[in-house]
């Protein structure tokens, strides 16, 4: 037995020693000859690379057997030039392009060797990520390429990477103002086959295959490898040039499947996390977890964000299920990026889908983060309290009646520990998460759960349409004028809906789109969302980005009556100032009050000379009137925002 064990220190500490060296270009193409290398047991007793003259030959023009060169380390070097030529790992377990293929043919199931600089586009060298001094002054826009555009009429290519290069899709970002667009997985994924892409079938996306190689189905031609590489650097520039980040949603934390990921098929059941009973841990709800703790899977991890930032100029991730990763890899993450370009902003949901095979207090959750400095993570605390919980769609939230003020408060201060939070009332954490504000993501919705429109009309029996519009835009600026970063779905600026759909990962186009004849049906409603990002963007009291500066500027005022008679529901109504020229603010006092009853509310504020900018579903800078003394009224079902 202490054989075996020092075996298995001594066989690990060898793999960490590679892994370390390993950076996983498992293809490196010159004209002259073409070398690949896999990291695959070094017991194993075939390791056969399969060479093919396009991705549709189903037998090999030549195989060659890879020689062990290291611990876990396999090589072949082919004399040629081997360009647009495809190629496959097999090891007796079925072929695959390997785990770290950079262009494969259609449905992912060959690798193409490639030069990668004849898929830059024109100013790709030149290409810049847009300037952004801190994340606070971020504003996400979460997208998924054929909900935003395959409804569109003047779309030239619905539903494509493309999409988002045309002058229609551009203009209309630019317009809302938002300046980061969070993109579902863009990677090759499995549940689409594209071949079959008159279909229409749909998929959000996060059942990983290829992680380092775009989806072949928001390209225009999925059997050219080169194609969708081009098509989605293509959006990157386009998007660069308009002033807007790219996030890419990357979902590390599982595979498609077990059996026939590329993982498995060129080391058995090394990637994955295994219970005490050796059964397949599932903390992604999927079927199967990936061990981010194990050496060669965190430098996966690495190298693969890596990859997309170098060759792709992506800005920011988005970690699919960040609490299955294990804290020290999310840190490495970190510092690798910081040591490429720190503005590259990095969050992800901070939980898990189960229980992980893994120590909880070493995993990415969100009580977690503050061990994990810039890194951030989805506040449910503020969505659940303004519109409900996730458990259970029919019950409403503060903008519907709940005392949630507590829970909202902590929100608004960005999860940072504020003496006027008391954190015994706050829904879901019992102490602050968050070390700065920019690690808490500030949202009411997003693709995974019902639109907020749905939500308003699952728990709100008999709600009007125009109580409804008042709801959404109530929400909306609790979230925009909260000190984390703010981030919406896309279409919520018109008035978005699912048909009640909760989870639409699978759902028709007729579910998912975006219907864009509801600009001109509620122009009110794109102006409102407009008017909150451009406040939000002239105004740096309302992204002071630093915790101490919170503590010291933003204060939640008391709701008082300006007389002696009672509110009758005082949870309804909350109020904050953000004081004294915060964040040397052109404004020396901000005044916010949020009132969620069905009911005008009259309250007392510090006396003062005041100049109105939101009132009544309208925002202007430039006044909507004046409020002279310490009286005012806020309207039913709406927000009241004031300064002086």
């Amino acid at each position: 037995m202490k054989r075996l064990i020092i075996a298995t220190i001594l066989t690990m500490a060898a793999t960490t020693i590679q892994a370390q060296d390993f950076n996983f270009d498992e293809v490196t193409y010159t004209p002259q000859a073409t070398t690949f290398k896999l990291f695959a047991p070094s017991e194993a007793r075939r390791v056969q690379l399969r060479l093919y003259k396009d991705g549709d030959s189903q037998k090999a023009m030549k195989t060659v057997k890879l020689q062990k060169t290291g611990q876990d380390l396999w090589t072949a070097t082919v004399k040629g030039d081997l360009k647009d030529r495809f190629y496959t790992f097999d090891m007796g377990r079925g072929e695959c392009p390997g785990v770290f293929a950079k262009a494969v043919g259609v449905n992912g199931r060959k690798g193409c060797i490639l030069d990668l600089k004849d898929t830059d586009p024109d100013g790709w060298t030149e290409d810049r990520r847009p300037v952004t001094k801190s994340p606070a002054d971020l504003v996400i826009y979460e997208m998924h390429h054929r909900d935003f555009s395959i409804a569109r009429k003047d779309a030239a290519h619905p539903g494509k990477f493309l999409a988002l290069t045309e002058p229609w899709a551009i203009s209309h970002l630019k317009e809302l103002g938002v300046n980061a667009i969070h993109i579902l997985p863009s990677y090759d994924y499995g549940s689409v086959d594209e071949t079959r892409l008159a279909d229409n079938k749909y998929n959000w996306g996060y059942d990983p295959v290829n992680y380092n190689v775009p989806e072949g189905g928001y390209s225009t031609d999925p059997y050219q490898p080169a194609v969708r590489i081009r098509e989605f650097k293509q959006m990157v520039k386009a998007l660069h040039d308009a002033g807007i980040r790219v996030i890419l949603d990357v979902v590390y934390n599982h595979t498609y499947d077990i059996e026939h990921s590329n993982f498995q098929r060129t080391y058995p059941d090394y990637f994955y996390r295994k219970t005490a009973d050796g059964q397949y841990s599932n903390g992604s709800g999927c079927g199967n977890e990936t061990a981010s703790d194990k050496p060669m899977m965190r430098q996966f991890m690495l190298e693969s964000v890596k990859y997309w930032i170098n060759e792709y100029h992506i800005d920011g991730f988005r970690f699919d299920l960040m609490g299955v990763h294990d804290i020290e890899t999310m840190n490495e993450i970190r510092k690798a990026v910081d040591a490429i370009d720190p503005t590259i902003f990095i969050y992800g949901e901070g939980w898990s889908a189960g229980a992980c095979a893994y120590p909880l207090e070493q995993l990415g959750m969100k009580a977690n983060i503050y061990k994990m400095p810039g890194i951030a993570a989805f506040s449910d605390e503020i969505r659940d309290a303004l519109r409900g919980p996730f458990s259970d769609d029919t019950v409403t939230g503060w903008i519907g009646g709940k005392d949630e003020i507590e829970s909202i408060k902590f929100g608004i201060a960005g999860a940072i520990a504020h003496p006027q939070v008391d954190m015994t009332k706050v829904n879901y954490s019992q102490k602050p998460w968050a070390l700065e504000p920019t690690q808490m993501i500030s949202y009411v919705s997003c693709h995974d759960d019902m639109c907020l429109t749905d939500r308003l009309r699952a728990s709100i029996p008999g709600i009007t349409e125009e109580e409804l519009i008042r709801l959404d835009l109530l929400a909306q600026t609790a979230v925009f004028t909260s000190q984390g970063v703010p981030f919406m779905l896309s279409g919520e600026e018109l008035l978005r809906d699912k048909k009640g759909v909760h989870n639409s990962f699978e759902s028709p186009d007729s579910i998912n789109h975006l219907d864009w004849n509801n600009l001109q049906r509620y122009p009110q409603v794109f102006q409102y969302y407009k008017g909150l990002i451009q406040l939000r963007k002239h105004h740096p009291a309302f992204r002071l980005g630093n915790a101490d500066l919170i503590r010291k500027h933003l204060e939640f005022l008391p709701v008082k009556r300006p007389t002696a008679r009672r509110i009758d529901q005082p949870e309804h109504v909350m109020a904050f100032r953000l004081k004294n020229y915060a964040g040397r603010d052109d404004w020396r006092d901000i005044i916010v009050i949020l009132n969620a009853s069905r009911e005008a509310q009259d309250l007392a504020i510090p006396k003062g000379n005041y100049t109105v900018v939101c009132r009544d579903g309208l925002i202007d800078e430039r006044g909507l009137g004046t409020i002279v003394g310490s009286k005012l009224t806020v309207s039913p079902q709406s927000a009241l925002i004031l300064h002086n």
